[in-house]
């Protein structure tokens, strides 16, 4: 029980951020991005009803005795009395809830994580229990693994083993499953810490540079702005542009890369070094037909450490940078190399 809620922890944290990311990405007025996650939880919720609210009223029907009560009301209400189905539908739920979590924080709602983890707990060992007693190999008692479960989930997402023996134990007065509760809460611990070194909360404000670690090289980064390392206000090209107009930019710049932007958006990019054999051709040849598509784009928001991560990664020397959809300037990398130096040796002397 402990191994599973611990993986269940790890692919809840992950899809979940991966799914708030996502929609904090979208380029939508508030508004319309909360209309778009008021459609996607209308579809999953009104397929499973379960997903709706904090889920504190699932949890007493999957703990009580006809546990099948989940299903009235729903497209599967004719298969009630089916343990398998009633089994699969409660394991959709649960696999479903980190998407429900994150499409409602990243579409503008507010909420947590702790009543999901709940909910996400009970299921889980209620589906363990289940799919066990269901398969012959032995009959557990539902209602305490639910309550294991909990603690496990608990203590796999927020990495804190004590408060979820000592919590889940007080709550709901199982003080008997107290040695239960220290094992599956103290694997999962151990599980999901191999696979997420931080915990679901501190995750985000890691990611956003507001919690230095014991990564002295990324709590560096983490100092450094990108307005520090961009070259704004660059010179760009218009599709258009012919062979004879892109040498003049080129003389009266010590740019290495210019992007063809066409009202003020990315077309593609242009490399000095790409074209030393063709630029003193007299060939007509246009801007649109030299350039080629960016194989890696910085992204304004991104983090300093997926910064410097694409700028190892590619083999370019310069790296267009997009905010949204409009393009602002570029990053060189020599010069966030040299940042990052500076930055080094200023907190060194500190």
């Amino acid at each position: 029980m402990g191994l599973f809620t611990g993986m269940i922890s790890v692919y809840y944290s992950r899809n979940f951020l991966r799914t708030e990311h996502y929609f904090s990405r979208l380029n939508f007025p508030p508004y319309q991005k909360a209309f778009i996650g008021a459609s996607l939880l209308g579809m999953l919720i009104f397929i499973f009803p379960t997903l709706f609210g904090e889920g504190y009223e699932s949890i007493k029907v999957l703990a009580d005795r006809n546990p099948g009560e989940l299903l009235e009301n729903t497209l599967f209400k004719d298969f009630s009395s089916s343990q398998w189905v009633l089994l699969a539908f409660v394991g959709c739920s649960m696999m479903l809830k980190a998407f429900a979590s994150g499409i409602t924080l990243g579409s503008g709602g507010n909420g947590g994580n702790f009543a999901p983890s709940l909910f996400l707990g009970s299921y889980a060992g209620y589906f363990f229990s289940k799919l066990i007693s269901l398969s012959g190999l032995s009959q557990l008692p539902v209602s305490n693994f639910a309550i294991v479960g909990m603690a496990g989930i608990l203590s796999g997402l927020f990495h804190a083993p004590l408060t979820a023996i000592f919590l889940i134990a007080e709550i709901t007065g199982g003080y008997d499953l107290i040695l239960p509760l220290m094992i599956v809460a103290s694997v999962s611990f151990a599980i999901s810490k191999r696979f997420e070194k931080h915990s679901l909360d501190v995750k985000g404000l890691v990611k956003k540079g507001n919690v230095f670690t014991s990564n002295k090289d990324t709590n560096i980064l983490w100092t450094l702005k990108m307005d520090s390392i961009l070259n704004p206000d660059p010179k760009t090209l218009s599709p258009e542009t012919d062979l004879e107009e892109l040498r003049s930019v080129i003389k009266s710049s010590d740019q290495g890369m210019f992007a063809v932007t066409e009202q003020e958006k990315l077309l593609g990019v242009i490399y000095f070094s790409d074209i030393k054999e063709i630029i003193f051709s007299d060939s007509r040849i246009a801007a649109r037909d030299l350039m080629t598509p960016p194989k890696d784009i910085i992204f304004y928001d991104e983090s300093m450490e997926t910064v410097m991560q694409k700028l190892e990664n590619s083999s370019r020397a310069y790296l267009p940078v997009v905010k949204g959809s409009v393009y602002i300037g570029y990053i060189e990398k020599g010069a966030a190399l040299e940042a990052y130096r500076n930055q080094l040796k200023a907190m060194i002397f500190e």
